[in-house]
């Protein structure tokens, strides 16, 4: 009994050691991502693909790659969905930086972010899983309630924001999206709400693939 209680002591401490250094840990990490300075040509380069986008719309892609790296680190490690077009092209960019890439990884998520495109996903509801945890995951940083949102997040928002046309789109109105898709034409929308659901989803907007089933080729899937 006199040993029982030291080490049920020591056990108890190495499991909070272990707790707090985690927090930590993510704390840095998320500093990291949010102080880290992208290379200027990622800019140059998305502006080649879409000439159409202003100087402070790129800062808005910039921004929208820095949450997507958010997402991916407080995702516990699953895979996460790419939810906009264009930040996947910036994400693209900031690949081919592969030596600042592979550092910016080690640093913000302990690992190399692999890029798989949606269509080698084993099955599409693990592309279903990685939209809707992208969903969660950006309402809570953003604190908008997941199941009945008031405005998208903006990872979420910014290809119809930024007049994207192959890009993903999503409305908040599902009745809306629902009578349009139904009417003869294809929105190639989601409806937010539904991508906040824990299970199966109703409606025609609401499964929604990796990063969108609208946008032709689907963006891609941040995991190991």
């Amino acid at each position: 009994m006199d040993l029982i209680l030291p080490i049920i002591g020591v056990f108890l401490s190495a499991i909070l050691f272990v707790i707090v250094f985690q927090k930590v840990l993510v704390m840095r990490r998320e500093t990291f991502i949010k102080e880290y300075v992208f290379p200027k040509t990622i800019k140059t380069n998305v502006a080649k693909t879409y000439p159409h986008l202003k100087d402070f719309e790129l800062d808005q892609v910039m921004r929208g790659l820095r949450d997507y790296f958010h997402l991916i680190s407080l995702s516990h490690q699953k895979m996460i969905a790419m939810p906009s077009q264009v930040v996947d092209i910036a994400w693209h960019e900031f690949i081919l930086f592969t030596r600042e890439y592979d550092k910016f990884c080690s640093r913000a998520l302990g690992r190399f972010l692999h890029h798989s495109p949606a269509e080698t996903m084993k099955s599409q509801n693990i592309a279903q899983a990685g939209i809707k945890r992208a969903w969660r995951i950006a309402c809570h940083l953003e604190r908008i309630n997941p199941f009945l949102p008031k405005r998208l997040p903006v990872i979420f928002a910014l290809d119809a924001l930024l007049n994207i046309e192959d890009g993903f789109h999503y409305q908040l109105d599902c009745m809306k999206l629902s009578i349009s898709s139904s009417g003869g034409g294809s929105t190639g929308g989601h409806c937010g709400s539904h991508i906040g659901c824990s299970s199966g989803c109703a409606g025609s907007a609401g499964d929604g693939g990796c990063a969108g089933d609208g946008g032709g080729s689907g963006g891609g899937c941040g995991g190991d």
